[in-house]
Parts: C-alpha cells; sequence; structure tokens
C-alpha cells in the first residue's frame, strides 16, 4: 500500500460531490492527482464542478494559480454516478453527509470495488474510523483524513488512526494530503471528535449556552474570544460558518459515543436547526447573512 505523489499517475475518487467533496478534489487536481468526483446525482456532480470552477477562477484572478494550470487542473477531474469507478482508485476519499449508516453502507461497497492495496480514507469530523471499518474485511486499510472547510483555504488535515489502522495506510494518507498542500497532525486513539471537532464541539456548546442564558450577546461572546484569546474569529461566527447542522450533528455523534453532557446540544441550537436557520448557507444563524 504505496500512495505515491500525484506525478506517478496516481488515481484519486472522491465520494460526495458538496461542499467538503469538491473542495478536496479540487486541491488533488491543482496538485496534480488524477481525480474522478462521485455522487448519486448528475445535478450534485454539476453543483460540484460548478464550486470547483469559481473557486479556481478566484485563484486564478488572484494570480495564486495561473490559467494553464487552472485549465490543467478541471481537464483532470472527471465525475460519474457509478461507484465501480472506484475500482482502480490508488486513494478513496469518502466526504457524504456524517451519518454511520450511510459510511458504512459505503464502504461496504468500497470492499467489494477497490484493488488489494487500496487506501480507504473517510473525511469524517467525528464519526469513529473503527466503527466505519468494522464494516470491511480491511480494516487495516482504512484512515480518516479529516480536511477543513473551505478545503482549497485551510491548511490542516487530521489523520486518524482506527483500531486496526495499519502503518501504510496512514502513510499513504499522509502522502496524499502532503501533496494537495496540507499540513498533517496525526489522532492515535480513535476517540468521537478526534482533536479537533471535540475541542471545537465543546467551546461553541458553551458559547451557545452563555447566549442562550442571556449571559452576553454574540457579539460580545465572539469579541471575546477574539480579543482575549487571539481567535481568528469567535465561536458563534465559526459556527455560522461550519454550519449549525452540521456541529450540532458532529456534537451529538460525540454526546451518543462518550455519554458526556458538555456534548448534549442546547435547546436553542436544535430550535435553530429545526427552523432552517443553520448560518451563512440559510442567511440566518447567530449572526444575519
Amino acid at each position: 500500500m504505496h500512495v505515491k505523489g500525484p506525478g506517478m499517475s496516481q488515481k484519486v475518487i472522491v465520494i460526495g460531490a458538496g461542499l467538503m467533496g469538491s473542495g478536496i478534489a479540487q486541491v488533488a487536481a491543482t496538485a496534480g492527482w488524477d481525480v474522478t468526483l462521485r455522487d448519486i446525482s448528475d445535478d450534485a456532480l454539476d453543483r460540484g464542478v460548478a464550486a470547483i470552477t469559481a473557486s479556481t477562477a478566484k485563484f486564478a484572478e488572484k494570480g495564486k494559480l495561473s490559467e494553464a494550470d487552472r485549465d490543467a487542473a478541471l481537464a483532470r477531474i472527471t465525475t460519474t454516478t457509478d461507484l465501480e469507478a472506484a475500482a482502480d482508485a490508488d486513494i478513496v476519499v469518502e466526504a457524504v453527509f456524517e451519518k454511520i449508516e450511510l459510511k458504512q453502507e459505503i464502504f461496504a461497497d468500497l470492499d467489494r470495488i477497490c484493488k488489494d492495496d487500496a487506501v480507504l480514507a473517510s473525511n469524517t469530523s467525528a464519526i469513529p474510523i473503527t466503527n466505519i471499518a468494522a464494516v470491511t474485511e480491511r480494516p487495516e486499510s482504512v484512515v480518516g483524513t479529516h480536511f477543513f472547510s473551505p478545503v482549497p483555504m485551510m491548511q490542516l488535515c487530521e489523520l486518524v488512526r482506527g483500531r486496526r489502522t495499519s502503518d501504510d495506510a496512514l502513510a499513504g494518507a499522509r502522502s496524499f494530503a502532503e501533496s494537495a498542500g496540507k499540513t498533517c497532525v496525526v489522532v492515535n486513539r480513535d476517540v468521537a471528535g478526534f482533536i479537533t471537532t471535540r475541542l471545537i464541539s465543546a467551546f461553541v456548546m458553551e458559547a451557545i449556552r452563555l447566549e442562550e442564558s442571556g449571559v452576553a450577546t454574540a457579539e460580545d461572546i465572539d469579541t471575546a474570544c477574539k480579543l482575549g484569546f487571539g481567535h481568528a474569529m469567535g465561536p458563534l461566527t465559526t459556527v455560522d460558518l461550519t454550519g449549525l447542522d452540521v456541529l450540532r450533528n458532529a456534537t451529538l455523534n460525540i454526546y451518543n459515543e462518550t455519554g458526556d453532557p458538555k456534548f448534549f446540544p442546547p435547546e436553542q441550537l436544535t430550535r435553530m436547526v429545526a427552523a432552517g436557520d443553520i448560518g451563512r448557507k440559510s442567511g440566518q444563524g447567530f449572526y444575519t447573512y
């Protein structure tokens, strides 16, 4: 199991063409990988490709990517609705919704489809890799590659070892992420939420409780964290950017795994998600956009 650099005709398939999947496809293609982007509908794929096209155009406008390199990156991306396209991939990166049943269904299929030495990676932000790998006959090949949104801008990738993840699979995932320009940290014990989601979930849930109980406004909580802690943005601005629905779901995954009450979503968060006030993507969260 040796994933080399993109100059070695290596192929990656990204499962899921949403915000994360399209971003991962973009950085991989820009780095020289042959990329297949897979989703269940042509509409989803069209939206993903449109997002990549728009994002790379912005990089070109800012002089961070030449027009020739942009054209070459876009030409390296093909799309499909057929999961069987994973058969010749050297690395698979699953980036679908944070629902363990869905991820397990996909990995059970990938176990059947993929070649023996493929690295099977999940972009989950909170679900234990061991639980995903358990549905396969090759848990040693399954590893977590937690990229951050927006993927073309954010420099970090958390690499997560499941209980049986091999050194080769971890090295292959690191090779892929680093070739795409990311700095990697390794989560050696497969705890729900890993490093970053575990920390941000506890932090944001407490910030929401402070706002919910009237201790301080969202603006003042965020200002306190920016100026007091040196954070680039406050916790409530962060959850608006990430998506209240995404963070609530990730936090519930950690709560369900640990039973720790600090991870149980506050009532206000649950009501905001139910109302569709889920942050920037809906135009309304803790702030209006």
